[in-house]
C-alpha cells in the first residue's frame, strides 16, 4: 500500500459517464489540491486504468455506469489481489439501502450523497489519505499480542478490517462468517477484542453480543459493532445487549482506530 500524506499526493481515478459532472468534480478536486486526476466513463475503461499500477491511486465512481453499476465495478475491484485495497468513494443521489447495501460491505471509504459540496468531497478524500497512510494512534505496547475476533458474513468487509487491524500492528486475527461460528471459537480460545457485523445469518450480532455477555466465560471482552444497519430500534436493542461502541459502515479509518484505542482502554 503506498504511502500518501496529503490530498496533492493522490491520484484520482474518476468514472463518470456525464461529462458535465466530471468536469464540475474535476474542478472540485483541483481546488483541493489534487493535482493527478483522470476522468473515464465507464466501468471497463476504470478497470484497464488500474490495471497499470493503482499506487495511490483513489476511485471515485458514480452508482449507475453504461456498463455496470458502480456496486459491481467495487465488487470487481475487490475480487483481484492488486485492486482489493483501492480506496472506492460513491458518489450517488440513491438513498435506497438495499441498493447501496453492496458498496457498505464491499470496505468502500465513503458513500458521498449528490448534490455535494466540495467541502463533503474533501472529507471522503481525506479518509483515503488516512486509510492509505495509517498515523500510530496506538502504543505499541497496546497491540502486541493482541487478539482480535472478526465476525461479518461479508468477505469483502472482513478483508477490509483485516487490512486496517494489520496496519496498526495487530497481527493475531480470527475471521468468522457468523455468530454461530464465532460462539464456537469463543469456547476455545480467548479473544481482547471483539469486532462484530450485525445483520448475519443463523446469528446476527445483537444475538451474538447477548451470548458473550451472559453465557460466555469472556464476558467482558470489549465488543465492537460495524455495522450498516439504520434502524434505530434495532440499534438501541444492540446497545442493550451490551456492545461497548457502534461504528457505521462505510467507516472512516480513524474511527475504527478511535474506537479500538478506547475500548482497549475502557
Amino acid at each position: 500500500m503506498a504511502l500518501t500524506s496529503s490530498l496533492a499526493d493522490l491520484a484520482v481515478l474518476l468514472v463518470e459517464p456525464s461529462q458535465m459532472q466530471a468536469n464540475l468534480v474535476a474542478r472540485m478536486l483541483a481546488n483541493q489540491g489534487v493535482r493527478r486526476s483522470t476522468v473515464v466513463h465507464t466501468a471497463a475503461e476504470a478497470l484497464a486504468a488500474l490495471q497499470g499500477g493503482a499506487d495511490g491511486m483513489v476511485v471515485i465512481s458514480s452508482l449507475y455506469l453504461p456498463d455496470m453499476a458502480g456496486t459491481d465495478l467495487v465488487a470487481a475491484m475487490r475480487a483481484q489481489p492488486e485492486l482489493e485495497s483501492v480506496p472506492f468513494i460513491l458518489v450517488s443521489s440513491e438513498t435506497r439501502p438495499q441498493v447501496l447495501e453492496p458498496v457498505r460491505q464491499s470496505g468502500a471509504c465513503s458513500i458521498v450523497a449528490k448534490p455535494f459540496s466540495e467541502q463533503q468531497l474533501a472529507r471522503a478524500l481525506y479518509a483515503a489519505v488516512d486509510y492509505l497512510n495509517p498515523p500510530n494512534d496506538l502504543d505499541l505496547a497496546e497491540i502486541e499480542g493482541l487478539r482480535v475476533l472478526v465476525v461479518d458474513d461479508s468477505l469483502a468487509s472482513r478483508r477490509h478490517l483485516r487490512r486496517l487491524l494489520e496496519e496498526l500492528g495487530i497481527e493475531r486475527i480470527v475471521e468468522c462468517a457468523d455468530g454461530q461460528a464465532a460462539v464456537a471459537v469463543l469456547q476455545e480460545s480467548m479473544f481482547d477484542l471483539v469486532i462484530t457485523d450485525y445483520n448475519m445469518p443463523e446469528m446476527d450480532g445483537r444475538e451474538l453480543t447477548e451470548y458473550i455477555r451472559t453465557q460466555s466465560w469472556q464476558a467482558e471482552v470489549p465488543v465492537l459493532m460495524v455495522t450498516s444497519e439504520q434502524n434505530m430500534g434495532r440499534l438501541a436493542a444492540v446497545e442493550r445487549a451490551g456492545v461497548s461502541a457502534i461504528c457505521d459502515k462505510p467507516f472512516e479509518a480513524s474511527s475504527i482506530r478511535r474506537l479500538i484505542s478506547d475500548a482497549l482502554r475502557r
